[in-house]
């Protein structure tokens, strides 16, 4: 078992890192700022959290104390004339830090870096790289291209881009060649490099089996997601600072976080070398090809992409899967209808309404309005409103609910549900039960993640009816718990009998 610290464990590739080496049986430290922000995280328990900013050199020689392996994976995205100052500063400090504390082995992922004209961003990588691999501690570098994960800055580009424009007019860096990489290989590779060889110090490039350009990797992905070959046409205007607005306008990347990724994509990004097989040998079955990668990183995006906005209590899936501390832009676009409504009854009471809702009790808003709404969904192919619930009173979480799926039950607290019906995006009903300020309130939250032009469309097409049909269910449930409240105890039944 290797002693080892994690920087960056709030971010992307950090976050993923922390639970593979735990699996891996190394002992884990995480160097964050806040440890509040590490809250959510499923594996919060299994490791050691040191606060220390990468700046400060007390906080930071603390929390390398007794380290084997340190992982430096801090970065500024942030535009700004100091970003480069602030990076040097804190690899620097790190770096002394580091070797004070008698740390064996700092680990670094940074990006290829073109020999002629590097963007800002990636001169920079290129210069906290210097500085790790002079600082006398044997560092093992990873030189890296775009990085192809459900949830990482890069794949949402990709992704969002492609998703929404079946035509578009496009940069001339999307002629430019990249070697993308799984998400999953570069963590094998983070990990297999506790074990490199001892006194090991140079940079590694890695990259996936594969040589594409960014329109090439556009129309891959709409392959893989089964979207229709995309039309492409490159023109010579849009300089990287349009082109940052054009993709934060499109995606839900924003243009301050585009623009470094813009400006290195207008540079060839292909490893110049695998040596790095000759200490941590490919797998038998090969590095993960482009296709797959995305075919991975969708697998499950239907769920993923708002359970890491709103819990982090489900099950872990693949490193490569999002995470709740992925940032707000991963998920891509939600669109949200929010209503409360005190409620002058008991929690408990309001509660049981909340877990008795659907199927012959219905929906306490335009009943006639569900009902087309389920025969529509049929219509299509959907399931419609046929398969009501499996019990008058109770349900549990994978429970069937009418068109819905229940996601998450806390009881006396929230139900949340997820759409089966046919649509253009997903969609999920959230519905809670609190106190505030000694009153009893309900909380009700539709929540649509739309898909591609259409699914932005449909939100719109329908937004004018949410009124009705949103608008009077807070009332009605309110009524409903206040009459299930006034009943005497022998005489309580479930919400479908009140009438």
């Amino acid at each position: 078992m290797t002693r080892c610290l994690v920087t960056g464990a709030t971010g992307y590739v950090g976050g993923r890192l922390v639970p593979v080496l735990l699996d891996a049986g190394h002992d884990v430290r995480c160097m964050v700022r806040s440890a509040d922000r590490l809250r959510g995280q499923v594996w919060r328990d299994r490791v050691e959290v040191a606060e220390a900013d990468a700046t400060r050199a007390r906080e930071t020689r603390a929390a390398l104390e007794g380290v084997e392996i340190a992982y430096y994976l801090i970065h500024t995205m942030a535009a700004g004339r100091d970003f480069a100052e602030r990076d040097r500063r804190a690899a620097t400090t790190f770096a002394e830090a580091a070797r004070e504390a008698g740390v064996r082995r700092i680990v670094y992922l940074g990006g290829l870096t073109p020999a002629e004209r590097p963007s800002p961003h990636m001169r920079s990588r290129a210069e906290v790289e210097a500085i790790l691999l002079g600082s006398g501690v044997p560092t093992v570098a990873f030189r890296a291209s775009v990085i192809i994960g459900s949830g990482s800055v890069s794949f949402e580009m990709l992704r969002y881009l492609t998703e929404r424009l079946p035509v578009m007019t496009t940069p001339r860096w999307v002629r430019t060649r990249t070697q993308p990489i799984a998400i999953r290989d570069v963590l094998r590779y983070l990990v297999r490099a506790v074990d490199l060889p001892e006194g090991t110090n140079r940079r590694f490039d890695i990259g996936g089996p594969g040589v594409l350009t960014y329109a090439e990797m556009m129309q891959g992905y709409a392959a893989v997601a089964g979207l229709p070959p995309r039309l492409i046409i490159p023109v010579p205007l849009l300089t990287p600072s349009l082109s940052s607005h054009w993709v934060g306008l499109v995606t839900p990347v924003p243009a301050g976080v585009a623009r470094p990724l813009v400006e290195s994509l207008r540079n060839e990004a292909v490893c110049r070398e695998h040596d790095i097989a000759g200490y941590i040998p490919d797998p038998p079955q090969g590095l993960i090809g482009f296709c797959e990668a995305v075919r991975l990183a969708l697998h499950r995006i239907k769920e993923a992409d708002v359970a890491t906005r709103w819990s982090s209590a489900s099950t872990p899936g693949a490193p490569s899967d999002p995470l709740p501390t992925d940032p707000d832009w991963a998920g891509g676009s939600l669109y949200v209808d929010e209503r409360t409504e005190v409620v002058d009854a008991p929690p408990e009471a309001l509660w049981r309404v909340i877990e008795g809702i659907g199927g012959e009790t219905g929906w306490y808003s335009l009943p006639l309005a569900w009902r087309v709404r389920g025969l529509f969904d049929r219509a299509v192919g959907g399931v419609g409103l046929r398969r009501g619930r499996r019990d008058p009173c109770r349900l549990r979480v994978g429970d069937a609910l009418d068109f819905w799926r229940v996601e998450e039950v806390e009881p006396g607290h929230l139900l949340r549900l997820r759409a089966e019906m046919r649509l253009p995006g997903l969609a999920w009903l959230e519905l809670t039960c609190r106190r505030q300020d000694g009153r009893t309130v309900y909380g009700q939250r539709a929540i649509f993640h739309p898909r591609g032009l259409f699914g932005h469309l449909y939100w719109w097409g329908v937004y004018p009816f949410h009124g009705f049909i949103f608008g009077g269910m807070p009332g009605n449930v309110a009524r409903a718990a206040v009459a299930w409240a006034a009943r005497p105890p022998e005489v309580k039944v479930s919400p479908r009998d009140l009438g």
